[in-house]
């Protein structure tokens, strides 16, 4: 039964606040690592763990949340998960050692993943059926915007206190969801009483989704499958996930409802959740390494170019949401955004090495609005069949596929940068010839500069074809960056079609009912 009043708009409050600190917890980390690297001395490769064990977690946690939170009682499932998402957190700014650190962080993650999918389906209970599109554009708030301004909130914090803080902040505002739980949220039945357990499905699930995740974060450092254990993790993931689809198929108690699948809209909608994911972590990842170390900007200043295109987020979500509910085809909307994502993504690959903060304000301001017509309407469309217990099991599985969409777009794209730069290397070095007069004359050029400072002609020479150098490492990256960024962009554009299998309503709502 919906809420009216002040207790909807309380819990919505409380279950948007909650599913931030995990939202934002999966970025936030990012800007403090390399503090924390020196604070643990610790090597790169290993403070990498710190990203990928919550990821990991995360993602095997998130399919499972549909069944813990109708086993448990969602209300207990919730506040469970944010006492000790917030426990943790505490824990985690006392680490003493990389090892507890990581540790930590995986608890962490998996106390994160049943925050986000219990939160989407507790928001659909609250709201009114024919309100259920501005329910989840208020959600899509934290979905959208956490991992955007997590390298924001975390780069102000490190201006101002030790790494330890990114994690202390999550304690009172948890306190907060932690106490609006208990005194608002409405309690569910448990119907898990008497039902065995499926412990081969739990254990099949962590190993397919677990090995893909890590495969997918560690692959491209690790030189794919030059690496055993990478080769090993994907020989783990393939048959993991066949054996997982065919226990669950076939026991009577399965821990994920995988028959929902047969109803395309959901199966459609979790190709387009994963894209999603691909774009919008994809874009978190690369634009700020393009910016901070070819571009120079400081980890603050990459942050707050965020923050227009975050505010455009936030302003469309009601909007969205009262155009679902006027009857406006959530298909139209999310073909809006696909498009204004390929032009954010078509006017970043027009940036030079003289680019400056101010060339990247309206390709943000577009990414918001696009992000904004993307989220909410994908999801309508995805979750628009399901329902009863359905919603639980659908909301986790959608929310899973974006994370992994984001995995595998970050894996992607920086192995294509990786690929592309030695082409890209190759292409330019044709140019450094004595037969080249441009050159030539540019080299000429650096040996009389040097040598007007006093240095010898030998080592103008030197310093000449070094400065080069550095220019065609310069030039490289740039390229490669233009080519991630016009990737990026086609996945979504080419993705457009799939908007129009999914069955056209022109009310597309949710089923609230999730008993």
């Amino acid at each position: 039964m919906a809420e009216v009043g002040f207790k909807k708009w309380i819990i919505t409050f409380t279950v948007i606040t909650a599913s931030l600190l995990e939202l934002i917890d999966t970025t936030i980390v990012n800007v403090a690592i390399p503090q924390i690297q020196g604070n643990l001395g610790a090597t790169l490769e290993d403070i990498a763990w710190l990203s990928t064990g919550y990821a990991v977690a995360n993602v095997i946690i998130l399919p499972m949340s549909g069944w813990l939170g109708s086993r448990f009682g969602r209300k207990n499932y919730f506040l469970t998960s944010i006492i000790v998402f917030t426990l943790v957190s505490f824990l985690c700014g006392n680490a003493t050692s990389l090892n507890e650190l990581i540790l930590f962080r995986i608890l962490q993650g998996l106390a994160g993943g049943g925050l986000i999918s219990t939160a989407q389906a507790i928001l659909i209970e609250t709201w009114p059926r024919e309100d259920v599109g501005i329910a989840t554009a208020l959600f899509g708030l934290g979905a959208v915007v956490g991992p955007t301004v997590g390298p924001t909130i975390g780069g102000y914090i490190l201006e101002i206190a030790d790494w330890p803080w990114i994690f202390y902040v999550n304690i009172p505002v948890g306190i907060l969801a932690a106490y609006c739980t208990i005194t608002f949220i409405r309690e569910t039945p448990k119907d898990g009483k008497g039902k065995p357990v499926d412990w081969y499905g739990i254990g099949l699930l962590a190993i397919a989704v677990g090995s893909l995740q890590t495969l997918l974060e560690k692959g491209e450092s690790e030189d794919w499958f030059a690496t055993p254990y990478i080769v090993a993790l994907a020989a783990a993931s393939v048959f993991g996930l066949l054996l997982f689809i065919w226990r669950e198929l076939s026991t009577d108690h399965p821990i994920v409802n995988l028959k929902i699948m047969k109803k395309r809209s959901f199966s459609i909608g979790m190709v387009t959740s994963f894209i999603l994911g691909f774009g919008l972590y994809g874009s978190v990842f690369v634009f700020p390494v393009f910016a901070q170390n070819l571009l120079g900007f400081t980890p603050l200043q990459t942050g707050k170019l965020f923050i227009a295109g975050g505010i455009c987020t936030i302003s469309m979500m009601p909007f969205i949401g009262i155009m679902l509910k006027k009857g406006v085809p959530a298909q139209f909307m999310a073909t809006g955004g696909m498009f204004l994502f390929f032009v954010f993504c078509y006017m970043l690959s027009k940036s030079t090495l003289a680019s400056g903060t101010g060339d990247f304000f309206w390709p943000l301001v577009i990414r918001g609005f696009g992000m904004a017509l993307l989220f909410v309407p994908l999801t309508t469309l995805a979750m628009q069949d399901l329902s009863g217990a359905e919603i639980g099991q659908g909301s986790g599985l959608n929310n899973m596929s974006r994370q992994l969409g984001g995995s595998f777009g970050i894996a992607a794209l920086t192995t294509l940068i990786h690929v592309r730069a030695g082409g890209h290397r190759a292409n330019l070095l044709t140019n450094i010839n004595d037969y080249n007069p441009a050159f030539t004359q540019k080299l000429n050029g650096l040996i009389s500069n040097f040598m007007a400072k006093g240095a010898s002609f030998m080592d103008a020479k030197l310093m000449a074809m070094k400065a080069i150098e550095g220019s065609v490492i310069k030039q490289t990256m740039l390229l490669t960056y233009n080519d991630a960024y016009w990737v990026a962009g086609l996945v979504m554009l080419f993705s457009i079609p799939l908007l129009y299998l999914q069955k056209f309503k022109k009310n597309a709502n949710i089923v609230t009912d999730a008993h």
